[in-house]
């Protein structure tokens, strides 16, 4: 084979192969594209809100009817308040000085876990604002979103098992646990003053509840978005692996005879999530549950 075919030859290898190399390197950048674009759509919910988490794969997510609340059959008002729609396309609760917004779970679905909790609120004002430190619970005021639970009833106490991830007037966050209802709540654990008091703002609250550990503890974190510009901030987390005990004294906590420990741990899911308030007068929007691929 003379040298010019061979200078031939090679010419045209090299050409293919840098053109293959081109059109590969140019699918991969395609390919990598479109990647960003999903992960990025992925990273908000349908209302435009910022997850933390991601969903679950094939996990169960519930969001509002912004158009009518309590046209939805997985939703209890307790106390059925009276909700005013407003311009802005929010929802206004009268003065019930007890909110629930309760969220529960189908007989054919699994019960809610591992879940991320959003909404966002503006309080008008305060029912009960002169009380706000006091010890008295019926004189708690806070917004409260509550997860891992069931049925508040007296007559029930046991089922009112459940995790509460809250924030008060003065921009204090907090957590506490109940272990039954009434009397198997824990002392609280909050961080101070983490934002300016809240009072006719707008705010976005979201608690984040998941099992680490292989489910031997869970962990509860707080997010706030303090300018409702779906900016979100952790705020508060704590782990609970023991050693949070209810308040009430040995022969009270027994008494409900719910076979618990006074440090239990909520590592169990619950069909209910509520979003409930105490003496705010409430608006309301956006507000959705996920259950959440926990991280490693």
């Amino acid at each position: 084979m003379s040298k010019n075919v061979k200078f031939i030859y090679l010419s045209i290898f090299y050409f293919i192969s840098i053109s293959l190399l081109l059109f590969l390197s140019n699918l991969n950048l395609h390919t990598f594209a479109l990647q960003n674009v999903s992960n990025s759509t992925n990273q908000n919910d349908i209302f435009g809100i910022k997850k933390i988490y991601p969903t679950k794969q094939g996990g169960r997510e519930w969001f509002m009817n912004m158009t009518d609340p309590k046209n939805d059959p997985n939703i209890d008002f307790t106390y059925d308040p009276h909700l005013i729609k407003q311009n802005d396309s929010s929802w206004k609760l009268d003065k019930n000085n007890k909110i629930r917004i309760n969220v529960g779970t189908p007989s054919n679905l699994p019960p809610w876990k591992n879940v991320e909790i959003t909404g966002y609120v503006k309080a008008d004002s305060f029912i009960n604002s002169t009380e706000i430190n006091s010890t008295n619970k019926n004189d708690i005021t806070d917004i409260d979103w509550v997860s891992r639970t069931s049925i508040h009833n007296e007559n029930l106490p046991c089922a009112g098992l459940s995790l509460h991830g809250g924030i008060y007037p003065d921009g204090t966050v907090a957590w506490k646990k109940e272990i039954w209802f009434t009397g198997g709540y824990t002392k609280e654990k909050s961080i101070p003053k983490i934002t300016e008091p809240i009072l006719n703002k707008w705010i976005g609250w979201k608690v984040i509840v998941h099992n680490i550990n292989n489910d031997s503890a869970v962990k509860m974190e707080s997010f706030l978005d303090s300018s409702n510009s779906n900016y979100w901030i952790k705020v508060f987390d704590i782990t609970d692996d023991g050693g949070w005990f209810a308040n009430s004294s040995d022969k009270v906590f027994y008494s409900a005879n719910c076979g618990r420990s006074k440090d239990y741990v909520v590592l169990n899911s619950g069909p209910i999530v509520t979003f409930r308030a105490d003496n705010v007068v409430l608006n309301f929007k956006d507000f959705s549950i996920r259950e959440i691929e926990t991280p490693l």
